[in-house]
């Protein structure tokens, strides 16, 4: 799509657009009345924004930078630039001719510092195509990738829950300005750190947002950008600095994987629906000794990462698993670029996500020069992380404010995610159901997990899908989700994608290696809340959704017990 805004860096009013066609009656579809909310003008110029005062919602210097009249995607907007103190920086795009009393704010991924006015997870959705929202982004108070602004106790605070919360308090004033009355409805959607900032807005400030989106969630902030990615990338680098583990092996490892799990879904199609049920072993593709051609197996060496990554940390003496969850069987070809690297000279993405926030954030004590070899997993260095979840996780399974006040939840996350494991948000949704109880929990959330999808997007499986619609469906017309479609999409979408910066390179590399994997074929299909399962009916082409059913409950994710499993549960939260 192209973008008429100049002269800002980044200023694309990027919607993620997909090839779906909503057609069969049993999937949530774009309502055509939706609440039956008409268009609303503006009552001032644009730049007459310029003069709003934000100094009460964000403090002294807090102010409008500027405030244009220009298009987007074609759409008529008033682009509105702003700062709230001391350094969160703001975009708005106010439609000046489709606006329909709603408002929309997306997320960021990784560490933020950039401000990105991309809603994924949308594909197709007429409200967004058509500029029927007020859209808003923050860069979560510090730009770019340097960890320095760590260094800066309200910067941490601005990063962990502010910037989002002041941010909708910031444009919710400029909306009841330019058009002279309120948003009648308000959405937020995130993926990533996004799908952190999604729930941390849901959990903290019930008020703020009547439908959030969270995908992929890295609400497990401080184990997961520690223990987790710390793991991945000490498991994969040699005691020469070496990567162990490169991409061009990956290929073989998947290939097993799916031949030895895919049809325990009840159908081969190249996708492991139900990881959980996978039995793979390892050993059936490392290459016996002495053997000399390594093209079709890996070699003990390399086979004993895959089993680390898969396995996870654990405490050396206690054998206690240090993470929910890790990444699940047929996530293999998604390692790529994240904590397995193209060439062993290549640092990794993981290295660059977990060094920063090991030794600046997550931690009481600091260590801004901390190297792998200085990283420890301990069952002490998990209860160590304690000191800090409540300031920046967001896994808080009390949202009886949120529920009460009418407020909708969607999560989501791909099964093939190599960032953040589904069990991860699988906790979380059964920690609310053991804290709130199922009844309660079934009144405001759904959760979905989509077959082969990658972090936020890509992966092998069909990623297109609609949520926005869903939750407005939800909020608006009390239509709770059931099945939604997904179809296949040519290119993953950068919405949510963290951009990780060690030494100076980023780590959002735009090129990777061809590995040379067939793509599967385009398909569609329904995805259902968990924990129930789409079941292809026997007739006709299982890549057309109209051949899909829904089928029985079942178990998609295994669960583990660790030490860290109450920190899913209620707790309270401090600034």
């Amino acid at each position: 799509m192209t973008n008429d805004l100049v002269g800002t860096k980044p200023q694309a009013f990027l919607i993620l657009l997909g090839c779906a066609v909503f057609i069969c009656l049993c999937f949530v579809s774009p309502s055509e009345a939706k609440s039956d909310l008409g268009v609303v003008r503006p009552v001032i110029a644009c730049e007459d924004l310029s003069a709003v005062n934000l100094e009460k919602i964000g403090g002294e210097g807090s102010k409008i930078t500027k405030a244009i009249e220009t298009t987007s995607d074609g759409i008529p907007v008033c682009a509105v630039y702003g700062q709230l103190s001391p350094s969160i920086s703001f975009q708005a795009l106010l439609p000046t001719e489709t606006w329909t009393q709603r408002y929309l704010q997306v997320g960021c991924g990784g560490l933020c510092g950039n401000i990105m006015l991309l809603s994924g997870a949308s594909s197709g959705c007429p409200l967004l195509t058509g500029g029927e929202f007020v859209m808003a982004a923050t860069d979560m108070g510090h730009s770019g990738n340097s960890i320095e602004w760590a260094n800066d106790p309200q910067k941490q605070i601005d990063f962990a829950y502010r910037a989002q919360h002041v941010t909708s308090l910031a444009v919710k004033a400029l909306i009841k300005g330019f058009y002279g009355q309120e948003q009648a409805f308000a959405y937020f959607n995130g993926c990533s750190d996004g799908g952190r900032e999604a729930l941390m807005e849901a959990e903290r400030f019930p008020d703020d947002f009547n439908g959030v989106i969270a995908g992929a969630p890295a609400m497990l902030f401080t184990v997961q950008n520690t223990l987790y990615h710390g793991w991945q990338a000490v498991s994969n680098t040699g005691t020469d600095g070496k990567i162990i583990l490169t991409s061009d092996r990956l290929p073989i490892l998947h290939k097993a994987v799916v031949d030895a799990c895919d049809a325990d879904d009840g159908l081969k199609d190249g996708l492991i629906s139900q990881p959980a049920l996978c039995n793979f072993d390892l050993a059936s593709i490392t290459c016996q000794d002495g053997v000399s051609d390594t093209s079709a197996c890996l070699t003990a060496t390399e086979a004993a990462v895959a089993r680390k990554f898969y396995d996870g940390p654990r405490d050396a003496k206690t054998g206690a698993p240090l993470t929910a969850g890790q990444p699940l069987y047929g996530s293999e070809l998604e390692w790529q670029g994240v904590y397995v690297s193209d060439r062993d000279t290549d640092s990794l993405m993981s290295t660059g996500a977990a060094l920063p926030v090991w030794g600046n954030l997550a931690f009481e004590e600091k260590d801004p020069d901390i190297q792998l070899s200085d990283l420890s997993f301990t069952e002490e260095k998990l209860a160590a992380l304690r000191k800090t979840h409540p300031f920046f996780d967001a896994t808080n399974a009390d949202l009886n404010s949120y529920k009460d006040k009418g407020g909708k939840l969607i999560l989501w996350h791909g099964l093939a995610d190599p960032h953040i494991s589904p069990a991860n948000t699988l906790s979380l949704h059964n920690a609310m159901r053991d804290f709130m109880g199922t009844e309660a929990v079934d009144m405001f959330e759904r959760l979905y997990f989509l077959p082969g999808v990658g972090h936020c997007s890509g992966g092998q499986g069909p990623s297109n899908i609609d949520l926005l619609s869903a939750i407005v469906d939800w909020v608006e017309d009390g239509q709770a989700p059931d099945a939604i479609l997904t179809s296949s999409t040519a290119e993953a979408s950068s919405f949510g994608q963290p951009d990780f910066d060690d030494g100076g390179e980023k780590h959002r590399r735009p090129e990777k290696l061809d590995l040379g994997v067939a793509k599967l074929p385009d398909m569609s299909r329904p995805v259902y809340p968990y924990p129930y399962t789409a079941k292809f009916n026997g007739s006709g082409d299982y890549t057309d959704s109209a051949n899909w059913i829904k089928g029985n409950a079942a178990e998609i994710i295994k669960v583990r017990e660790w030490p860290g499993k109450d920190m899913f549960g209620a707790y309270q939260f401090f600034d």
